[in-house]
């Protein structure tokens, strides 16, 4: 279902296929019955995430809630999370590739001593913590607020077994601000290295729903490039607008020769832009304007075209006005993997833990919005309903603090620990993850190296000039 177009789906067909005897030989459903087995070890696990959450964590998710910031700016949120963590063993590192509100939080098993003849597992955990923005200030309307509580039950009560046991593995704990915005963090994380070794991550998410994405490649929101389109002009008084060059116009101009190329954009693309700067005063003609873009569409080849399209209709608009323009990348979401040895198992906890409005499977996701982690790491976001209304909205604000908002986040906690402790403490668990994900990948690779076949440029001839036109 993540190929989402005729051309796309025509493209995958053999690799779906492919990809349907894969999972008939995995055995996904023999495999969660005997990962899932009844184990009074996780159930103890589990029960110690539950007590971070209803006596500490719940509260904690709460007052980040009362108290929202916008990305990279959550100092509060960082503050309390961080200060927690260490108090619980962890060795903070902040900030992180430049980023003064991103942290790593790492706690390293007394198992992982020379003598361990395997390299001991490193499971993260996502944390964020940034809120939306609207015009009556910061709010929590996609229940980010108690994401990062949410792993922290799992990361101390993990980190408290792994110590108990003296089991090899580590727990890593990942503060990625400002997931609503662009530039996109968790790539400039990976790019810096920051997920360097990491074999495994979690992630919690609010939703109005219980359920789980299919195994493959795709993204919650289709791929995305983030773009400022940055004209500049010339001021003038607006009563002899002939002696400047008008930035606005230009910005106007560019949304003009986006509607008038919409016959030939591919139906299933979404061009969505804001105009966050237009000039200061009415009687002086805008010097400089600013358009913010997001231009998305399901597979990133396509994207390519159609980035090209919208770079020259900005371009044209310059031209046409008489300014200057400057296109500033803000960033890229791209398909993540999903994989069902994973996301099959967490399903499988969501219930047993009692996640509410279940879902039949979704299409694949990565499990994170940016794609370009998820396709390198294999890991789970965890989907319980947590709200009755729509992400972003102030209703969704609302159920983070109340009832089915609690109940839904911890679900996620227990579910999150069992599956995080199936994975820290069963080698042939892992080692069956690692081979979908493996395959998969190749899977992605090939798909999108005959894609491209699937979207040929129309051939534009030179005009040709007629003898009567000479």
């Amino acid at each position: 279902m993540a190929q989402e177009t005729p051309a796309e789906i025509g493209v995958a067909r053999q690799m779906l296929a492919d990809r349907s005897a894969m999972e008939r030989e995995l055995d996904v459903p023999k495999l969660v019955a005997r990962v899932t087995a009844p184990d009074p070890v996780r159930d103890r696990v589990v029960a110690r995430a539950k007590e971070l959450m209803d006596t500490e964590l719940l509260a904690m998710g709460d007052d980040i809630t009362r108290h929202p910031e916008l990305g990279f700016h959550e100092t509060y949120a960082v503050k309390i999370l961080t200060d927690y963590l260490a108090k619980h063993g962890f060795t903070i590192a902040r900030p992180v590739a430049g980023l003064d509100t991103a942290f790593v939080a790492r706690y390293d098993s007394p198992g992982n001593t020379a003598s361990v003849t395997a390299k001991p597992p490193v499971i993260g955990v996502l944390l964020e913590y940034d809120a939306l923005p609207s015009a009556a200030g910061p709010f929590h309307g996609d229940q980010h607020s108690t994401q990062g509580p949410i792993s922290m039950a799992v990361a101390v009560a993990m980190a408290e077994y792994l110590a108990s046991s003296h089991l090899p593995g580590s727990i890593v704990g990942y503060g990625t601000p400002a997931e609503e915005t662009m530039p996109v963090v968790k790539t400039i994380l990976f790019k810096a290295g920051v997920f360097d070794g990491l074999d495994m991550m979690v992630r919690s998410h609010s939703a109005i729903t219980t359920g789980r994405a299919a195994p493959g490649f795709g993204t919650c929101c289709m791929n995305i490039d983030g773009v400022h389109y940055i004209y500049t002009g010339a001021p003038s008084h607006q009563l002899t607008p002939w002696a400047g060059r008008n930035a606005l116009e230009a910005v106007i101009h560019l949304f003009e020769n986006i509607d008038s190329m919409r016959s030939t954009i591919r139906p299933e693309a979404r061009i969505q832009g804001v105009i966050t700067e237009g000039g200061k005063a009415p009687n002086v003609v805008p010097d400089r304007a600013v358009a913010n873009f997001y231009i998305r569409y399901p597979d990133d080849v396509y994207l390519t075209q159609l980035r090209t399209m919208i770079d020259n209709a900005a371009k044209a608009a310059a031209l046409s006005t008489g300014t200057k323009l400057k296109i500033q990348e803000d960033g890229s979401d791209r398909d993540g993997i999903s994989v069902a040895t994973l996301d099959e198992v967490a399903f499988a906890y969501e219930k047993k833990y009692g996640g509410t409005n279940i879902q039949p499977v979704g299409k694949p996701s990565g499990w994170e919005e940016t794609g370009i982690v998820s396709s390198a790491i294999p890991g789970a976001e965890f989907q319980v309903q947590t709200s009755t209304a729509p992400n972003h909205t102030y209703e969704m604000l609302k159920d983070a603090t109340g009832d089915l908002g609690h109940h839904g986040f911890v679900v996620d906690a227990e579910a999150m620990t069992a599956l995080v402790y199936d994975y820290a403490t069963k080698p042939k668990f892992r080692a069956v993850v690692a081979k979908e994900f493996k395959a998969i990948q190749q899977e992605f690779a090939d798909y999108e190296s005959a894609l491209p076949g699937a979207y040929p440029l129309p051939v534009v001839p030179d005009p040709e000039v007629k003898p009567s036109q000479q």
